[in-house]
C-alpha cells in the first residue's frame, strides 16, 4: 500500500504454537441441517490443516459450503460431526459460552460489511475486542494505536466510519481483528464491497500479514482474489474438491 507502512514481524506466543501444532484441524467435520424429515448436508467430511504462518484462501461458488465452512472454523457454529482443534483446543462440543471465549481469545475476524460501529471514532472501534475482554483502559489505548499504526491509519485515530473510504474502513477492521494478537485472521469476502484500488490495497494488507508471520484464512469467491493467498481450497458441494500452493503470494 502506498501510504501503510511496511508490517513488523510481531512477536507473540499466540501466533506461535507449540512446535510442530497446526492452528486448525479439521478431522471429517460434517454439517448437517435438518428441516422436519428432509436433511442437507452443507458441509462433508471435511478434513484439512492449516499451519502457523500460513495464507490459505478458501474459495467456492454460492452454495458451495464454503461459508458453512467458514462458520465452522470461527466458532460462530458447531459442527454435526467430526472434530474441530483451533491452536489445540478442541472445540467441538463447547457450549456458546466456551466458543465465545475461544473466539476471543484464539481468532480475529475481518468481514465484508466492516461491521464497525458508525458512532464509534476508528481508535474506539479497535479497541472494543479488548473492552470485552476487560483489558484496562490505558492498555486498550495503546494497543488499539499501535494497531492503526501497523495498518497505516496512524493519523485516523479519531475518523469516524462514514469519514473515511471503504478501503480504510477496511484497514480499520483489519486492525480491530490484530489488536488482541490471535492465533488466526479469518476474512471473509473481506474485499466484496471494495473497488479495485482498494481491493489491492487490503490484498496487500494480507500479504503483509503472511510475511510478518500470521496465520490469515480468507474465504472468497473470486479466482483473483485467492491467487493472492500461498495455498487455495477448493470447496464444491461442501466437500474438499482441490488442495494446492499457488507458487506464493505476489
Amino acid at each position: 500500500m502506498a501510504d501503510a507502512p511496511t508490517l513488523a514481524r510481531h512477536p507473540s506466543s499466540n501466533t506461535d504454537p507449540a512446535a510442530g501444532q497446526p492452528v486448525i484441524e479439521l478431522e471429517a467435520v460434517r454439517k448437517v441441517y435438518r428441516t422436519g424429515t428432509i436433511e442437507f448436508e452443507a458441509v462433508r467430511n471435511v478434513s484439512l490443516v492449516i499451519h502457523p504462518g500460513e495464507y490459505v484462501a478458501i474459495m467456492g461458488p454460492s452454495g458451495s459450503g464454503k461459508s458453512t465452512l467458514m462458520n465452522i472454523l470461527g466458532c460462530l457454529d458447531v459442527a454435526t460431526s467430526g472434530r474441530y482443534l483451533l491452536a489445540g483446543e478442541d472445540v467441538s462440543d463447547m457450549d456458546e459460552d466456551q466458543l465465545a471465549d475461544v473466539r476471543n481469545r484464539h481468532i480475529g475476524f475481518v468481514f465484508q460489511q466492516f461491521n464497525l460501529l458508525p458512532s464509534l471514532s476508528a481508535l474506539r472501534n479497535v479497541e472494543l475486542p479488548l473492552a470485552f475482554a476487560a483489558v484496562p483502559r490505558e492498555e486498550r489505548r495503546r494497543r488499539g494505536r499501535l494497531a492503526l499504526e501497523r495498518v497505516g491509519l496512524g493519523d485516523r485515530l479519531t475518523h469516524r466510519p462514514n469519514e473515511m473510504s471503504g478501503g480504510q474502513q477496511q484497514r480499520v477492521a483489519v486492525a480491530r481483528a490484530l489488536v488482541s494478537d490471535p492465533a488466526l485472521v479469518l476474512a471473509d469476502e473481506p474485499t466484496g464491497n471494495l473497488d479495485s484500488s482498494a481491493t489491492e490495497d487490503v490484498l496487500e494488507l494480507f500479504g503483509e500479514l503472511h510475511a510478518q508471520g500470521r496465520t490469515v484464512v480468507l474465504i472468497t469467491h473470486e479466482a483473483e482474489v485467492a491467487e493472492r493467498a500461498q495455498r487455495v481450497i477448493h470447496i464444491r458441494d461442501g466437500a474438499v474438491a482441490s488442495d494446492g500452493l499457488t507458487g506464493g503470494t505476489r
